[in-house]
């Protein structure tokens, strides 16, 4: 079973943390159900940011990204060459390693 190690994040793991998960799952479901309680405004349907991650080990082993997910991360705050949305982002047979970005674009948080 793969590993999913999140480097720490002030808000959402200030400790970091590795969780396991199995392959054919997305990151996004592994961390919600790994008590990471990781943004996901639009349900993990593909329509928002806020589940933005940036995978700093084995973005190979993950599923290729569509059209859909490359439109819209292309509105993410702080987008790196290997960003990914974490509900997209499924998982292979090898670990991954990902840091939650500082922020993300997420009006109903933001007070707006």
């Amino acid at each position: 079973m793969p590993v999913i190690k999140i480097l720490p994040h002030a808000e959402y793991c200030p400790e970091g943390k590795s969780v396991s998960a199995p392959a054919g799952t997305s990151i996004c479901e592994a961390l919600l159900e790994n008590c990471v309680a990781i943004e996901h405004a639009c349900d993990m349907v593909c329509a928002c940011t806020t589940c933005h991650v940036i995978v700093r080990e084995g973005m190979r082993t993950l599923s290729e990204m569509e059209e859909g997910e490359e439109d819209m991360l292309d509105r993410a705050w702080g987008l790196e060459p290997d960003s990914r949305l974490s509900c997209q982002a499924i998982l292979g047979q090898k670990d991954v390693t990902i840091e939650i970005p500082k922020y993300s674009i997420n009006h109903a948080k933001e007070n707006h």
